[in-house]
């Protein structure tokens, strides 16, 4: 789904794979499960922050619906909760967060007049 809107999507299989990913640089935005053998979702959120605070993180869920431990990311989402359209608009929201509104550069224009 986030490919097909222009996101490249880059997956792993744990969580010490993601962080090895992550530490190769480029990524602007990590999605990941609550629930993995090793390195958890939560650990891995910390671990991201810690390398780079400004870089959204979204934490999913299959089995917990709530999740009440602290934690350091930017938004916890039960999985089966939300319909695809609410993830896409809080990705989009969480990049322009993090890389600011789109600026519009006005160039000077060139008017040639005929007489």
């Amino acid at each position: 789904m986030l490919e097909t809107r222009g996101y490249r999507v880059i997956t792993s299989s744990n969580g010490e794979d993601a962080l090895k990913v992550f530490k190769n640089g480029n990524i602007d935005l990590v999605l990941t499960d609550l629930v993995m053998p090793g390195l958890d979702g939560t650990e891995l959120v910390a671990r991201i922050k810690e390398l780079s605070p400004q870089t959204p993180a979204i934490l999913f869920s299959g089995k917990i619906k709530v999740y009440e431990k602290d934690t350091l990311a930017d938004v916890f989402l039960p999985k089966g909760m939300y319909a695809p359209v609410e993830l896409l608009e809080r990705i989009r929201l969480l990049l322009v967060r993090k890389r600011g509104p789109k600026r519009v550069t006005v160039l000077p224009s060139r008017i040639a007049a005929a007489s």
